[in-house]
């Protein structure tokens, strides 16, 4: 999997990050690795979900040795400190779009959301608190202590439904044409 051609303001965000993650590794007395650096680098030029094989086939392009418990060592701390998520779906990660280091939220506790487009494949990262409120009061009412809930939704995006829409009356548009040309 290539990663997408990044813009230098792509490249300052993804600086930027980085430098706010070390930071607060930094601050909670944790390192952030080379090898851990290098592989939330990875996943933030990367514009949809990325599978931990994948970032391992990069990895092994400036680290001929890289292994598979490399990378998942990496990817659980990432993890651990709220900095990705997992797609439990897609089997893939994603940078988390609300980190502590930037956001001030309680990131490795933070309840998010998924919105996955079954046709471009983008995921949107949402924090609908809401959401976890009805999670917590159905599993509560059911007896249910809830350690951790990932909230995964399939639809269709609002850029895909315009792109659709927009086919589509093209397609009327031309049967029309193609109606009207034979009479």
């Amino acid at each position: 999997m290539k990663t997408s051609g990044k813009t230098s303001d792509d490249q300052h965000k993804i600086e930027a990050i980085l430098a706010a993650a070390e930071e607060e590794c930094k601050a909670s007395n944790i390192r952030m690795t080379a090898i851990r650096r290098e592989v939330l680098r990875l996943i933030l030029s990367h514009d949809r979900p990325v599978g931990a094989y994948d970032i391992l086939e990069e990895l092994r392009l400036t680290r001929r040795n890289a292994a598979p418990p490399t990378v998942y060592r990496a990817l659980d701390f990432l993890l651990s400190r709220g900095l990705i998520h997992r797609l439990e779906r897609l089997a893939a990660f994603i940078a988390c779009s609300h980190t502590r280091a930037l956001h001030g939220l309680d990131a490795p506790r933070h309840k998010v959301q998924f919105l996955i487009c079954l046709q471009c494949h983008d995921v949107r990262e949402i924090c609908g608190g809401e959401i976890e409120e009805a999670i917590a009061e159905t599993a509560a009412a059911s007896g249910f202590t809830r350690h951790h809930s990932t909230v995964e939704i399939e639809g269709i995006c609002d850029q895909c439904t315009h792109d659709n829409l927009h086919a589509a009356s093209a397609v009327n548009l031309t049967k029309r044409t193609a109606q009207q040309a034979d009479f």
